[in-house]
């Protein structure tokens, strides 16, 4: 793998993070499964791209990224808690109709951003590098926005947003409205995801109608792997492994994309991804039948 792909995947298992921390809130924080990210990633580069093009600032244009995706969430938590529908459902209903709103926010399926400003044109006087500055600049706003995050779910209203998703019966017992604190969980895991978007689109200069497909796959990859290698229940570990999950599902994919001897091509990804997390699945629990059979014959290999 040479050091251009390296810094890439690095750069966007850094994107993705954001998206793999979004993804951690909705199944498991509030157990609420979520499919509206596949849409709401794709609102996120397609408002930025188009603002930027528009005049917008890129910064401004980042948070109305933020919002239209957020908003996103809240769709999705209002038809699930105001009409009943399932929240699978509720999720694709949103995410189906998020595919025509992005085409018509964009205008056309796919936008351009090489000759515009995004949010690395402040820092490109510095000399350094573009394919460094693009790595350490999403580095920095992923690793900020993950201890933000972890900082958020230990205070009072986080932890009962945990309560919420832990116990429902339990939290609204204790005075807790659970309906509010999925609102916001959603708003906030989609408004995440839509940052993500937003970021992927300016570092990597386009913004496409179809980006987004297979972005709840790729979140959920993350978590798995990162909670298959961080067993805590420490929530700056938890959100710093959903971090670490994604930059290590990106870079197995690139190792095996790039690995002549494996055969892989990039249209393989779908096969790539699936494996990887079949396996992110089945090892802990091979792991654990392990260690139970060692258990039973009085601690023997």
């Amino acid at each position: 793998m040479s050091l251009f792909s390296f810094l890439g995947t690095l750069e966007i298992g850094f994107i993705f993070g954001l998206v793999a921390v979004g993804v951690y809130l909705t199944f498991r924080v509030l157990d609420f499964p979520d499919l509206t990210v596949d849409g709401s990633f794709t609102m996120g580069a397609a408002l930025a791209a188009a603002l930027i093009i528009a005049g917008i600032n890129p910064y401004v244009a980042t948070v109305c990224a933020v919002i239209g995706g957020a908003a996103a969430g809240l769709v999705t938590a209002w038809l699930n808690l105001r009409f009943n529908i399932l929240h699978l459902l509720a999720s694709i209903l949103t995410m189906t109709a998020l595919y025509t709103i992005n085409l018509r926010i964009m205008g056309k399926p796919n936008l351009a951003l090489i000759t515009e400003p995004t949010v690395l044109s402040p820092f490109q006087s510095l000399g350094i590098p573009n394919m460094y500055l693009k790595v350490i600049f999403v580095a920095v706003v992923v690793i900020a926005i993950g201890l933000l995050l972890a900082w958020f779910l230990k205070t009072q209203y986080g932890l009962a947003m945990r309560a919420t998703g832990a116990n429902p019966r339990m939290a609204q017992a204790n005075g807790i409205v659970i309906n509010q604190k999925i609102f916001a969980g959603l708003a906030l895991s989609n408004g995440l995801v839509a940052l993500a978007g937003a970021l992927f689109a300016q570092t990597n200069g386009f913004a496409d109608s179809t980006m987004g497909i297979g972005t709840i796959v790729v979140g959920l990859a993350a978590v798995i792997v990162g909670e298959s290698l961080f067993n805590s229940r420490s929530m700056l570990v938890i959100v710093v492994s959903c971090i670490v999950g994604s930059l290590l599902y990106r870079l197995a994919v690139s190792v095996a994309l790039n690995a002549d001897f494996i055969g892989f091509n990039t249209s393989d990804l779908n096969l790539i991804t699936a494996v990887l997390v079949g396996l992110a699945l089945i090892l802990p629990h091979l792991r654990r039948e392990w260690k139970a059979r060692k258990a039973a014959n009085g601690g023997e290999a």
